[in-house]
């Protein structure tokens, strides 16, 4: 099942290999050591991204650079990332932030100005698209994450790598499975294969995939047009042209000290509201412990997300009746705040 699948994957992306891991924080690090890099080589990535972004470049043995991302999108910034570059830097992870891709263009003539390897870590936007482009087209990789709350997800864990080159397809089978090509031969490696029953789940799902994100964004127009004219909140945007996926429908209150309030607020009457992620990596206890990492300009938008952001509820099931009634809890916050 693992083979089929993993030939459906990449028909499905447009790529000639795909490589069922076993989940997406070690798709980056196996990507990143098949690529050959390793101590005292720089990856720049965003600062606003869930933990696992950052950790697979450690365990890579890579200096991880956090960047600030866009006050739009919430993607990485392309300026930001060129700011950072330095004669130390090797690749650069964009992370297709909430559902939607990030600037693809820029951050690919960003790595060709200054010879730089591209990694897509696409989590959370599984069948989405930029205006003119596919995700993997303007890379040297795409990584994603099967578990259970991504778009497409097994009932467990997984992952995988696509790519067009065929030296990071073939190391990377070596490496995921103990350094073995064949029975009883091994150089070292790792236990990291996608296992052949999520295989068959995934392989199921993914013909329904398409679908099931037309719903997300069905469900994300409603709620754009339901909080139309809320002072209170920004709402999140889409790039013109873009196929945005909405892995999460993120909003953030214009006033960071308001979002622990509307979030317990939302939680008591109902709303299974959530953050993604109200502490960024750089602002965690202990950063770096004790791996090397550097901090590039000034992190403001990258801060200002996780100090006001708030998912509310987003996946293809959602009903009408329930998305209204969240939207009307969000709504009557002004006149329930203590």
């Amino acid at each position: 099942m693992l083979k089929k699948f993993e030939a459906e994957l990449a028909e499905f992306v447009k790529a000639k290999y795909a490589i069922g891991v076993g989940n997406g924080t070690d798709a980056i690090w196996l990507v990143l050591m098949a690529m050959g890099l390793g101590p005292g080589d720089e990856v720049i990535t965003n600062a606003n991204t869930f933990f696992a972004t950052a950790e697979a470049i450690w365990v890579a043995g890579c200096t991880a650079v956090l960047v600030d991302c866009d006050k739009d999108t919430r993607c990485i910034d392309p300026e930001a990332a060129r700011r950072a570059v330095t004669k130390k830097t090797r690749a650069i992870i964009p992370v297709h932030l909430y559902g939607q891709c990030a600037p693809m263009r820029e951050i690919r003539k960003v790595a060709d100005e200054h010879g730089l390897l591209v990694v897509e870590d696409n989590a959370q936007a599984f069948d989405a698209a930029g205006d003119n482009f596919r995700i993997g087209e303007l890379s040297d990789a795409v990584c994603t994450s099967f578990i259970i709350q991504k778009n497409l997800g097994t009932y467990g864990d997984g992952g995988a790598v696509w790519t067009d080159h065929a030296y990071i397809n073939d190391r990377i089978r070596l490496l995921r499975n103990h350094g073995s090509g064949k029975r009883d031969v091994h150089s070292m490696g790792f236990n990291s294969r996608l296992d052949d029953l999520h295989a068959a789940v995934l392989s199921a799902k993914m013909r329904h995939i398409h679908a099931w994100n037309d719903r997300r964004i069905a469900l994300a127009a409603k709620y754009a047009e339901g909080l139309k004219g809320c002072d209170f909140l920004d709402l999140p945007r889409a790039r013109p042209g873009y196929r945005h996926v909405w892995h999460l429908y993120e909003i953030e209150t214009k006033d960071p000290a308001e979002r622990n309030p509307l979030l317990e607020y939302l939680n008591k009457n109902g709303v299974d509201a959530k953050t993604h992620y109200s502490i960024a990596i750089h602002r965690q206890e202990g950063f770096p412990w004790g791996k090397a990492a550097r901090l590039s300009g000034p992190l403001t938008q990258a801060e200002k997300n996780a100090a006001s952001c708030i998912s509310l509820p987003m996946f293809p099931e959602l009903t009408d009746e329930e998305l209204a009634y969240t939207v009307q809890v969000v709504r009557d916050w002004p006149k329930n705040r203590k």
